[in-house]
């Protein structure tokens, strides 16, 4: 391979690691964001929505101003949890409004700007993070505290554009317990060392469900090997989140900010106390 002259307009290599990084986006002029936080998972399925969606919702509830930035452009489910339709994000000559839930989260996605809902997004990479740069930097978000990110799965273009040029102030990991999930979180997580974003924690998902009879935990993806992978890499373990079907139903329904109880809310308070300091 050829060494790199990092101009990056004439390079065919594919592996873009020893290129110089892009120049940081902006957020639009009108918008107002205190923390950005990265949600992310090495491969699809392990729940990286829902775990945007309850963090969201758990930070909502502890006092803050919280948006969702849905990155996830082929697969959107952040609308759904919420009960959001489409048509609901409006623009005009100055740029775009978010949507806003029942109790005030504000939500970008493009689910929310189809004609309909189940309309497929048939688009190759680079427009596809093409909008997700438009969703960072001609969206309006009004003067919130934290601006959650839900990135596709994988280490592609969606996640490195979000890497290479928001202005994260951190990621949170997903995993689940199987042990090639394990293998995957590395992934993960050595991306975002070589990008130099802070991993703020892990979170495992379908940790376990609860016996509704016994209330016996029964891990039916085996043991968990998330705090081993923690161990490894010196970071904290934010959450161990359990099956649970009430969730489940409450985002189907479009209802999960009716959830009695948050199992994120340990875990959204001490990322908010980890981006204090």
């Amino acid at each position: 391979m050829s060494e790199c002259t990092h101009n990056c307009s004439s390079c065919s290599s594919a592996d873009c690691s020893s290129r110089k990084p892009e120049p940081k986006d902006t957020l639009h002029e009108k918008s107002k964001v205190g923390k950005i936080i990265g949600v992310i998972s090495g491969k699809g399925g392990v729940g990286k929505s829902t775990v945007s969606t309850l963090l969201a919702v758990a930070l909502q509830r502890q006092g803050y101003r919280v948006g969702i930035l849905d990155a996830d452009i082929t697969g959107p489910s952040i609308p759904k949890a919420f009960g959001l339709k489409s048509g609901t994000v409006e623009g005009d000559e100055n740029g775009l409004y978010p949507a806003k839930t029942a109790t005030g989260i504000e939500v970008v996605s493009l689910n929310l700007l189809l004609p309909d809902e189940t309309s497929p997004v048939i688009w190759r990479g680079p427009v596809i993070a093409g909008t997700v740069k438009q969703f960072y930097t001609d969206v309006i978000w009004d003067n919130i505290d934290y601006l959650i990110v839900d990135c596709p799965p994988g280490t592609g273009d969606v996640p490195l554009t979000v890497f290479q040029t928001f202005q994260l102030n951190g990621v949170v990991i997903v995993s689940s317990p199987q042990e090639l999930v394990a293998m995957i979180v590395k992934k993960a997580a050595n991306m975002a060392n070589m990008m130099n974003v802070p991993v703020l924690g892990l979170v495992e998902n379908m940790s376990f469900v609860r016996c509704p009879d016994c209330g016996k935990e029964i891990k039916l993806f085996g043991e968990s090997r998330i705090d081993a992978v923690a161990a490894e890499f010196g970071y904290p373990v934010l959450a161990k989140l359990a099956i649970d079907p009430a969730i489940a139903a409450l985002v189907d329904a479009g209802r999960v900010e009716e959830l009695a109880e948050n199992p994120m809310a340990d875990a959204a308070g001490n990322i908010a106390k980890a981006l204090a300091k």
